[in-house]
C-alpha cells in the first residue's frame, strides 16, 4: 500500500507539473501578445519620443559603444555633454542602460525601444501571473497578468514618460509583493528570493526602488501585525538588507559620490513632491498638462480597483492574509498621491526623491489587476464576456488617447545615432550628474580633442603641438610638443576619478572654473600624457560588499538544499517503513 501511495502521489505531481508548464505557456503566450498590442503604434507612428526617451536611448548607445570599446561595466557616459563626458553611469542604476545595449545587437537601433517594452510588459505579466496563481485557478491567474501587462499606467509610461527603467520595475514589483507575503507563512523560503528582488529593483531604478522598498516595509508591518509575530519583520528586513548588499556594487559609489555630481537638481523645479500631486496646477503649462493627463488616468485605476475590491469582498474573505495586503495596498498607495499626505513626503527618509507621487500607480496595479481578475471570474458565461468586452475597450480607449495626444518621431532613433554617435559629436548631458562646479550649458560643442594653451606673451612664432594617439571612454593618450610651458584643454570634464599621469608621474589636473573642462599644465618639451578612469575607493568597497553578500546568499541556499534533502530522506524511508 505504502508504494502505491507513492507511485499515485507521482503521478498527480507529474499531472499537476504538466498543468503549470501549460499555465506558464499560456500566460508567455498571451502577455506576449498583450505587449505586442501596446506596441503596434510604433510599427505606423515610429518611436513614442517621451519625456526620458534621449536620455535612456543616448545610454543605451554610449554603453553599446564602450562595449565594443572592452569596457564591460562603464562608469563613464564617454559622449554625453557633447563628448566631455559625465559619470552617469555611477549614479544611473544598470539594470535598463545594460539591456538596452544588449538589445541593440539583436535588433537595429529604431526597434530596441519597441523590443525593450514588449519584453518588459511580458515580463511583468509573467510576473502577475506567478504571484496571484497562488489564490485564483490558472485561467483567473493569466487574466491578472494580462491585465497588469496591459494597465493604464503602463500605457502612460510607454506612450508619454519613456521611463524604462521603470517599466522594468514594473515587472518585478509582483514578485515583490509574493515573497514579501511568504515572508510571513514561509520565511525561511521567502528569503532568499525576497532578497535577489529587492537588489533587481535597486539596480534598476532608484525613484521606484525607493517606493518598492516602503510597500515590502509595508506588508510586513502589516504581516506582523496580523500574525503577531516578528519573524515577518526579522526574515523580511533581512531580505531587504540583503538584496541592498547584493547591489552595493551600485548603491555604494552612487551614495558616497554624490557629493561630487549637482545631485541637488534631481528636486529641482518642476521635480518636487509637491508639484507632482494629482491634479496640481503649476506655472508651466506643459507640467500641468500631463500631471492632468496622468492625474485622470490615476482616476480611472483608482475607481476600477475600488470596484473591483467591492466585487470581490466575498473572495477576499476567504483569504484574510491577502485581504489585508491588498487593502493596506490600496489605502496607502491611494492617500498618497494626494496633498494630504505632504507630511509623509516631507519626513519619511527618502521619499522626496520618488518626486511624483503617482509613481504610486505602480504598486496600486497590483490590486487593480489581482482584484479585477478575480472579481470578473467570479462570472460565468455572457456574463464574463460582456466584462471582458468593456474591460478591454475601457484600456484600449485609454490607449488610443494617449497616443493621440503624445510625440512620435518616426525616424528619430536613427537620425539620433548618425548625429551624434557615427559622427562623435555626442549628446546633451544631465544636470544633475554634471560634475560639481561644471556647467554644461557653457561647452564648446565643437571644441577639438586636446587645445593648447599659451601665455600671452608668447613669441608669435611659438606653435605647439598636440598628437592624440588614443581617445577612447576611459582611457585617453596624447603627445605634446612645445617650446615652452603650455596647458592643455582637454575635451573632458574634470572628475575626482580621472587619474593624469605626465611622462608617466602623476600630476593634478585643474578644472576651468565656469565650465568645469578639465586643464593639464605641461612644462617645456615633449610630454607623454595618459589620462584614465580609475577604480576608486568606494567602488572597491561596493563590489566587495557584493562579493560577500552573493557569497552569503549562496550559502543560505546551499544549506537549504541540505536541510530539503535531509528531510526527503527522512520521509521517504517513514513512507518505506509504512
Amino acid at each position: 500500500m505504502g508504494t502505491q501511495v507513492n507511485e499515485t502521489g507521482r503521478e498527480i505531481t507529474t499531472e499537476r507539473r504538466l498543468a503549470r508548464r501549460h499555465a506558464i505557456l499560456a500566460v508567455l503566450v498571451l502577455a506576449g501578445t498583450a505587449a505586442l498590442a501596446v506596441v503596434v503604434p510604433f510599427f505606423f507612428l515610429g518611436n513614442a519620443t517621451g519625456h526620458d526617451f534621449e536620455f535612456h536611448v543616448a545610454s543605451w548607445m554610449d554603453v553599446a559603444r564602450q562595449w565594443r570599446e572592452g569596457v564591460l561595466y562603464p562608469r563613464w557616459a564617454a559622449l554625453a555633454n557633447w563628448g566631455f563626458g559625465e559619470p552617469r553611469f555611477i549614479f544611473y542604476p544598470p539594470a535598463s542602460w545594460m539591456l538596452g545595449a544588449a538589445l541593440s545587437f539583436a535588433f537595429p537601433w529604431p526597434m530596441v525601444p519597441g523590443a525593450f517594452i514588449w519584453l518588459a510588459l511580458t515580463l511583468a505579466g509573467v510576473a502577475m501571473f506567478t504571484l496571484v496563481k497562488e489564490w485564483l485557478p490558472a485561467r483567473d491567474a493569466i487574466a491578472a497578468g494580462v491585465l497588469f501587462a496591459l494597465n493604464p499606467y503602463h500605457l502612460v509610461i510607454v506612450y508619454w514618460r519613456s521611463d524604462f527603467a521603470e517599466l522594468l520595475v514594473s515587472a518585478l514589483i509582483p514578485l515583490a509583493v509574493l515573497f514579501a507575503l511568504r515572508a510571513a507563512t514561509e520565511p525561511r523560503r521567502a528569503f532568499v528570493p525576497l532578497a535577489l528582488v529587492a537588489a533587481g529593483v535597486w539596480l534598476s531604478n532608484a525613484p521606484a526602488a525607493v517606493v518598492v522598498t516602503y510597500t515590502i516595509a509595508l506588508i510586513l508591518a502589516v504581516m506582523a501585525a496580523r500574525e503577531c509575530s516578528i519573524r515577518p519583520l526579522m526574515y523580511g528586513g533581512g531580505a531587504l538588507a540583503m538584496g541592498l548588499a547584493l547591489a552595493a556594487f551600485y548603491i555604494v559609489p552612487a551614495a558616497f559620490e554624490q557629493s561630487r555630481v549637482n545631485i541637488s537638481e534631481v528636486l529641482s523645479q518642476g521635480l518636487q513632491f509637491a508639484e507632482n500631486f494629482l491634479f496640481t496646477r503649476t506655472a508651466d503649462a506643459e507640467h500641468t498638462r500631463f500631471n492632468f493627463i496622468v492625474s485622470w488616468v490615476a482616476v480611472e485605476v483608482m475607481v476600477v480597483t475600488i470596484g473591483a475590491v467591492i466585487a470581490s469582498r466575498r473572495w477576499r474573505r476567504a483569504h484574510p492574509r491577502l485581504e489585508w495586503m491588498l487593502l493596506a495596498l490600496v489605502a496607502v498607495s491611494t492617500i498618497l498621491m494626494f496633498p494630504l499626505s505632504s507630511p509623509a513626503w516631507t519626513y519619511l527618509p527618502k521619499l522626496r526623491y520618488v518626486q511624483f507621487p503617482w509613481r504610486w500607480l505602480l504598486v496600486l496595479d497590483v490590486p487593480f489587476a489581482f482584484c479585477l481578475a478575480a472579481a470578473m471570474g467570479r462570472l460565468r458565461g455572457a456574463s464574463r464576456r460582456a466584462a471582458w468586452a468593456v474591460v478591454l475597450a475601457g484600456l484600449a480607449i485609454t490607449g488610443f488617447l494617449l497616443t493621440r495626444s503624445n510625440w512620435w518621431d518616426p525616424g528619430g532613433v536613427a537620425d539620433f545615432y548618425e548625429e551624434h554617435f557615427s559622427t562623435g559629436a555626442g549628446y546633451f548631458g544631465t544636470d544633475e550628474y554634471g560634475p560639481r562646479g561644471s556647467d554644461h550649458y557653457d561647452l564648446d560643442q565643437h571644441a577639438p580633442l586636446v587645445s593648447l594653451r599659451h601665455a600671452e606673451n608668447a613669441p608669435a612664432e611659438f606653435q605647439p603641438r598636440a598628437q592624440v594617439q588614443r581617445w577612447e571612454a576611459t582611457r585617453k593618450n596624447f603627445i605634446v610638443h612645445s617650446s615652452q610651458p603650455v596647458t592643455a584643454a582637454l575635451r573632458l570634464l574634470n572628475y575626482p576619478a580621472w587619474r593624469v599621469e605626465v611622462d608617466g608621474r602623476p600630476v593634478r589636473a585643474l578644472s576651468n572654473q565656469q565650465t568645469g573642462q578639465m586643464l593639464v599644465a605641461l612644462p617645456a618639451g615633449t610630454s607623454h600624457v595618459q589620462v584614465a578612469f580609475a577604480a576608486t575607493p568606494d567602488r572597491l568597497w561596493g563590489d566587495a560588499v557584493s562579493a560577500v553578500a552573493a557569497l552569503g546568499l549562496l550559502a543560505v541556499v546551499l544549506a537549504s538544499r541540505r536541510r530539503g534533502r535531509a528531510g526527503a530522506g527522512g520521509r521517504d524511508m517513514s513512507s518505506a517503513m509504512s
